[in-house]
């Protein structure tokens, strides 16, 4: 028993350690606040990939009474250690990232190109916004090809759990 509750204080300490480290970088006046815009960025470093939904949701926990477009470490701790003890917004794993490429691939050519993929990103399910899309295309899309060869991208993209 005691084992387990050492092991525990151990996993909650190197949570404790990631989230901070993670936290500071964003930290630019050293006050122990972060702009409210870059939490997803902090969340995603953590290797968690929430939706804009569950990002939203996860903002509203963490957020002051009246919001000041800080957030406030104090507050992000608890919840985010919380996250990652949940294991929480998991990434997709490779193999089902690879068949939803496939199944937009009508041709199997191995590859999309940049209208498909712009396209099927902001017609389709929770639409990409001009900036997350931007963002997808200056990584994956091959300049001199004007497409994305997925099985590429997603080796590139996808976090080693270990």
């Amino acid at each position: 028993m005691a084992e387990d509750k050492d092991r525990e204080e151990l996993a909650l300490a190197e949570f404790h350690k990631k989230i901070k480290e993670a936290f500071e970088v964003f930290d630019h006046e050293s006050n122990n606040t972060v702009d409210v815009r870059e939490i997803g960025t902090i969340i995603r470093s953590l290797g968690c990939c929430p939706s804009e939904g569950e990002l939203h949701d996860l903002l509203a926990e963490v957020e002051e009474e009246e919001p000041t477009g800080y957030i406030r470490y104090e507050k992000f701790l608890p919840v985010m250690t919380k996250v990652l003890q949940e294991r929480r917004y998991r990434p997709i794993p490779e193999d089902v990232l690879l068949r939803a490429f496939e199944v937009l691939d009508f041709a199997k050519r191995g590859f999309l190109t940049k209208e498909e993929l712009v396209k099927f990103m902001t017609e389709e399910g929770e639409p990409f916004s001009q900036e997350e899309m931007e963002e997808m295309l200056s990584a994956a899309i091959d300049p001199e090809s004007n497409s994305i060869n997925y099985k590429e991208y997603i080796t590139m993209m996808v976090i080693d759990e270990n």
